[in-house]
This record gives C-alpha cells, structure tokens and sequence, in this order.
C-alpha cells in the first residue's frame, strides 16, 4: 500500500467542544501554541493532556502537526503520528445514563504509528451500542523520540485523571472509567493496572490540578498485547487492589502476543486477582481489531468483552457499586 501523509479536513458538528477551534484541519505554527488535532470523528471532544508549558512536553516540536494517514478504502483517518502534543478525543454516548460507563481506547501501531481509526473510533459505535462512552487516546511514540514506558504511559495515567476528573460534568459515573489497548497500546493497559499507585506518588504535585484524582483504572482490556511488565521483570510487584483485567488474542497464528498475554494473565491469576478473564482462540493472526474476521470464533470477542463487562457491573445503573469494585475491596481488606 502507497503511504500518503496528509492533513484530513473533516466536517464537524459539535457545539459543546470546550473552547477547541473546530473547523477545516489546519496547521498551527510555534506561534499558536501547541498543535491541537481537529475531532477525527463529528462530536468528538479534543482535549489536550497537558498545559501548553508542562515539563511533560518537548516545548521545541510541541506545535509539530500530526501526520495522517488516509489511503485506501478505509472511510475515515486510518493512523497518525508525529504526536507531540498528546490528546483524547471524547465521544460520550448519547444514553451515557444508563450506566455511565467511559473506556479509553489506546490504539496499537507497534510505536511507530496509531491505528487510530479501526482500534479507536471504530469503537465509538460499537461502545455507544451498550451506553458506554469511547475516549481515544493519542498518546506520544518511540518513532518520535518518545519511551512508551515512561512517556506513553504517563499519557495513560493523565488521560484516566482528565477523565475521572470531568465525570460529574460529563455525566460520567468516575467509578467506571475503564482502558483498553491494542497491541502496543495494550503496552499503556498492563502498566496502568500496575502502577497507579506509583504514578499517583510521583504526581502529586500542589500545583497539579489532577493530584487528587486517582490515575487508576477500574478495569483493563488487553487485546493481542505486546510485552507487558512481566515480561522484562516477572516478579513485578501486583498491588492488591489491582483493577479486572480482560485479555484476548489468537492462538499460534499469533504466538508470541498469545505469550505475552499469558505472561500477564498467570501472575495476576497466581495472586489471586479477582475476575480476570482471558480468551486464547485457536486460530486468527495479530490485528484486526472488533471485525468479524469472517465469522470465525475470534471475531466474537468484543461480545465475550460485554458479557464480561456486565457480569462485574460496569453496565449496571450510575452510582450503583459493582461487583468488581466489592470484589477488589473484599480481597484488598484481606491483605
């Protein structure tokens, strides 16, 4: 396939995008302030992870435009990079008070781009479907000199915050505020059902105006995920209140995410974490995201996911205390 970088010009109607300038793509020079993406869908919301002048940022390439992709049959932005300026585009479900659910969704791309578009917006519908609020997260690469241990994850953590923290607003319920990621973006899930503790410790500072919201997700899905934190340590610490997890991926047509996923499932199994659920099919390959696959059992699993999702509560009334969360009190208290 010819890669054809270009800027998309999408035609947006949303009238409730928080100060964002919506209308035709453009560029935005030094001068502007960082670069900041149009909605890639119509009645997204683009937020910026972090203040223009955060340390978190490379203040020299900040303003950089993204570089798009949209070549093929593909009827919408298909990936992205030369992510500077880290965002999460917003697409809140229209009957969100049903259960007031939200997921972040990391796209995958191996770090070198974001599948943006079929492991991220093509998630706004389906979630929507259940009353589920679908955030799409453009989180830093390695490509463009970013570490997606430190970096990417941090991107991971804000968003969880930004989110948490515009629940009342949003009319979100902050007790279900999920992460999802797909390959490499399943490389942001694994840590944030690790490490929030530390992430909270290390961000706390009074300035902050997130230092007081919890960076923990309530629950993770990992999709034919790349190498998680056992792999480079499999003693890695497991907090007690780690969130549930759901983890999916093909077989031996996809071996070594199928490893990878079971480095991550054994542990948390071994330490007794409530409510994992794990899917290894027989057959499938890497990618694909929530296609059908052409009718073959791995194309269900998006499904086996809602089942999941409610069967531990997080489609259940607003406000109401799910399972997951009595689950993880109950094991946290006998610790």
């Amino acid at each position: 396939m010819t890669i054809r970088f270009a800027l998309v010009a999408w035609v947006l109607c949303s009238s409730v995008c928080l100060a964002q300038d919506i209308g035709a793509s453009r560029v935005r020079t030094a001068a502007d302030g960082p670069f900041v993406p149009e909605a890639a869908l119509p009645g997204g919301i683009v937020l910026s992870l972090y203040p223009g002048d955060s340390s978190a940022l490379n203040a020299d390439r900040v303003h950089e435009a993204e570089k798009y992709n949209t070549t093929g049959n593909y009827d919408r932005l298909l990936n992205t990079l030369n992510v500077h300026n880290p965002t999460i585009e917003v697409h809140l479900a229209e009957d969100r008070q049903r259960n007031g659910a939200a997921v972040i969704v990391a796209p995958g791309g191996g770090h070198k781009i974001l599948w943006l578009g079929p492991e991220g917006l093509d998630l706004v519908p389906f979630f929507a479907t259940q009353g589920v609020s679908t955030i799409v997260l453009r989180n830093r690469l390695r490509v463009d000199g970013y570490e997606p241990t430190t970096d990417a994850v941090r991107d991971a953590f804000q968003a969880i915050r930004i989110v948490r923290d515009h629940a009342a607003e949003w009319k979100l319920d902050p007790d279900k505020i999920g992460f999802v990621g797909f390959s490499a973006g399943a490389e942001l899930a694994a840590p944030a059902a690790l490490f929030f503790d530390d992430f909270q410790s290390k961000h706390s500072e009074p300035s902050d105006p997130l230092a007081r919201v919890s960076p923990r997700p309530d629950f993770v899905g990992l999709v034919y995920p790349g190498p998680t934190p056992f792999t480079r340590e499999p003693e890695t610490a497991i907090p007690a209140n780690a969130p549930p997890s759901f983890i999916v991926c093909a077989g031996v047509d996809d071996r070594v995410h199928a490893i990878w996923a079971d480095e991550y499932f054994s542990p948390m199994l071994r330490a007794g974490i409530p409510n994992l659920e794990m899917h290894i099919y027989a057959r499938g390959g890497h990618g694909g995201s929530i296609g059908d696959r052409g009718g073959i059992p791995f194309g269900t699993w998006p499904q086996r996911m809602n089942e999941w999702l409610d069967d531990l509560g997080f489609l259940a009334a607003p406000g109401e205390k799910t399972k997951a969360a009595k689950d993880v009190e109950k094991r946290a208290a006998a610790k």
